[in-house]
């Protein structure tokens, strides 16, 4: 689940950069949930992808996965 104070933030900061105002009839914690939840669906769906891929499509490849770990430990 999406953090909604963070995404506060950063509607604010995307609205400011865009010169943007929200409309007077929508209310801003309204417009934050409903970005969140049309995020969060769509993230849902990407996890998924990302698994199916990460995973092989249900044949994993260990080795580039162990691979996978370490590129990401030098980080």
């Amino acid at each position: 689940m999406l953090n909604r104070d963070v995404v506060e933030e950063f509607l604010d900061t995307e609205f400011e950069e865009g010169d943007w105002e929200i409309p007077a009839d929508i209310p801003k914690d309204k417009l934050v949930e409903t970005f969140c939840l049309y995020t969060e669906d769509d993230y849902y769906e990407w996890l998924k992808d990302n698994f199916k891929s990460f995973f092989g499509h249900g044949g994993p490849d260990w080795d580039w996965i162990k691979d996978r770990m370490s590129h990401y430990d030098q980080r």
